[in-house]
């Protein structure tokens, strides 16, 4: 089969003719019908400082994906041949604390598709069954493809109230556009879009947000000072990891609201603990992927109302074969999400 490589301890990536993987008993093989593009990716492809502590290569990456099983281990049930699956790609130990605590989404010994095993840019991957997720074949495969990281979002949004609340959504990539989606879905009071990216705000718009800012134009903080009567924001959602936007995000927070952060930092990220956070009574949440299965049922119930739609943030459908074209898009920022398929 044809895959994509993270091959050489450099930045790019390389494709290949390799195996077809070899399933256990436990596993199922997909074959591979959409692919969407990550932050994740991004670090592996451009091999920063996070990748080369974290990646063995060579890896076949990618772990958003959507595709077909084609075969079954032999102890395998409630699965068969021809059922469309996504996957959850973290798979856990399922004997750690937490685990065993009902907190499997931050296990201690997680891998990561495409991250500690081979993942999904290639026509066909081998998962453990435990983490398929079989979904209808009458969603398109792109939308498909994008249940992982709308799950993210999902995660995020509804880790506290959000119906008559007002929300501001930091950092409008792909799971901070779905963000926005989400409370305005949901009832929030307003929603403020932040982001230095024009193109991604114009999403932001037709996602729900009632303001939409941008921190290179005016300073975001003050207009949500300005129009919250100086309050600010009960709830806060910080998607882009950025340490600027991360210190905006706190600044325009109320006393006694909250903060989500899902956002990745690739450095140290210095706040003022004392006067917004200590002082503020702030609840700050730290979110790791999504909870295990749970976010998935909710987001199959996203799915199923129809009541929004995914399809709005993906900007590009490209060809598996043009991976590097969906990687210098990606780069430029001018994207919602980018999806390869098969």
């Amino acid at each position: 089969m044809t895959a994509a490589l993270k091959a050489e301890a450099a930045p790019g990536a390389s494709f290949a003719r390799v195996d077809i993987p070899q399933i256990g008993p436990r596993d199922v093989l997909v074959q591979v019908k959409a692919a969407s593009i990550c932050g994740t990716d991004m670090h592996i492809y451009e091999w920063d400082a996070w990748a080369q502590s974290r990646m063995k290569i060579p890896r076949i990456f990618g772990h958003e994906f959507a595709g077909e099983i084609v075969e079954t281990g032999r102890e395998v049930t409630g699965l068969s041949p021809g059922d469309f699956v996504a996957a959850e790609t973290h798979i856990t130990c399922g004997h750690c604390y937490q685990c065993l605590t009902g907190q499997g989404h931050i296990c201690q010994n997680v891998q990561i598709i495409g991250v500690d095993r081979d993942g999904a840019f290639a026509e066909y991957i081998a998962i453990p069954a435990s983490v398929a997720w079989k979904t209808g074949k009458e969603i398109d495969h792109s939308v498909a493809s994008i249940q992982e990281p709308f799950g993210n979002a999902v995660h995020a949004t509804y880790a506290g109230e959000i119906a008559n609340k007002t929300v501001a959504v930091f950092g409008c990539g792909p799971i901070g556009l779905w963000a926005v989606g989400l409370a305005h879905m949901s009832g929030a009071s307003s929603v403020f879009a932040v982001e230095p990216n024009n193109k991604r705000l114009d999403i932001a718009t037709r996602m729900g947000a009632d303001y939409t800012l941008n921190p290179r134009e005016i300073d975001a903080v003050q207009r949500i000072l300005e129009i919250t009567d100086g309050l600010g924001v009960d709830v806060v959602l910080e998607m882009s990891g950025n340490p600027q936007a991360i210190r905006q995000g706190f600044k325009a927070l109320r006393n006694g609201g909250r903060v989500s952060l899902l956002g990745l930092p690739s450095r140290m990220v210095e706040l003022d603990l004392a006067n917004d956070i200590i002082f503020k009574g702030a609840t700050v949440q730290g979110i790791s992927g999504r909870r295990i299965f749970d976010t998935w049922f909710r987001t199959r119930r996203i799915l199923e109302s129809g009541q929004l739609d995914l399809k709005q943030v993906i900007t590009h459908t490209l060809p598996f074969d043009q991976l590097h074209k969906a990687m210098e898009i990606m780069k430029s920022g001018d994207c919602g999400k980018i999806v390869l398929t098969f």
